[in-house]
């Protein structure tokens, strides 16, 4: 495996004068490039903390994390170019836009890079488009747009900066089924297109078991699974006592077993209910035409 990320053993501690919170409790994971990845727990479950440690805006109480092989905490480190490479979307980005037009606001990171203007230019033009924004919305105030484009700006802000890493806190929030979707569609296109990491954070199983390869469960500061969606969901009973629960298409499945189907209840998406479904129906009908 190609690690561009990986954490050893980290561990944050908040304290105050009467209370001491462990918010994460010794992390080890080890982020490949080019992977789609998905952080999933109850609100609470130190998943967001996390994910702002990975690109140094928090730092761990103890332990280690390595970008490209680097210790982010040397002090020989840059970290202001850590945060170019590993892009951080928050919860509800679109809070952040101030621009007085679309265009404007996704060049005020790269322009902080102090690249030339054509440069500047042409980051955001390409990060408008891997969103999938039409031109006509460049020169729109943003706060003209809808929920679901709006997002589609904050995240083209963080991609002008041309991160290794992507890291999106809850990308879907707030948005209707219809943006929920096209937010997902879009998130995956631009992995396929630009080949870059995406680490996404969500609480919801049916938001990422069509898209990602692999799935972090965390449940009170501590890594519960490490596995591919198809082999966490397995453990679906053991995930509803953790305030979560696996998609709705393996209970499905897990039902028609009940009821005497002969199904297999590993899959992770309707296409693939679709056709076991399909297939458990065409064994039955060639059996009772070979008993015919």
């Amino acid at each position: 495996m190609d690690t561009i990320l990986k954490t050893e053993n980290i561990r944050k501690t908040y304290e105050s004068s009467s209370v001491k919170v462990n918010a994460l409790n010794g992390i080890d994971l080890e982020f490949a490039k080019g992977r789609f990845y998905s952080v999933i727990g109850r609100s609470g479950s130190g998943k967001s903390t996390l994910v702002q440690h990975l690109n140094g805006l928090m730092k761990a109480t103890a332990g280690n994390i390595y970008f490209n092989g680097e210790d982010i905490d040397d002090d020989d480190f840059d970290k202001k170019k850590l945060r170019s490479k590993v892009g951080l979307v928050f919860q509800y980005p679109e809070h952040q836009l101030f621009e007085t037009d679309v265009f404007t606001d996704v060049c005020f990171g790269p322009k902080n890079l102090g690249l030339s203007k054509t440069e500047v230019e042409l980051r955001a033009y390409e990060a408008l488009k891997l969103v999938g924004l039409d031109d006509e919305y460049f020169y729109q105030s943003p706060f003209e747009l809808s929920g679901g484009q709006k997002r589609r700006v904050a995240i083209a802000g963080v991609l002008a900066m041309k991160p290794q890493v992507l890291v999106l806190d809850e990308p879907t929030a707030g948005l209707d089924p219809k943006g929920r979707d096209e937010i997902l569609e879009q998130i995956s296109k631009l992995k396929k297109e630009t080949g870059i990491t995406v680490i996404l954070v969500s609480h919801s199983m049916d938001d990422v078991a069509r898209y990602v390869e692999r799935i972090i469960v965390m449940n009170r500061g501590c890594v519960v699974y490490d596995d591919a969606p198809r082999e966490v969901f397995r453990y679906y009973r053991e995930l509803e006592e953790i305030g979560l629960a696996a998609p709705q298409v393996t209970y499905m499945m897990k039902d028609l077993q009940e009821h005497g189907y002969d199904v297999s209840d590993n899959v992770t998406t309707i296409d693939e209910a679709k056709d076991e479904i399909m297939r458990y129906f065409t064994r039955l009908a060639a059996a009772k035409k070979g008993n015919g």
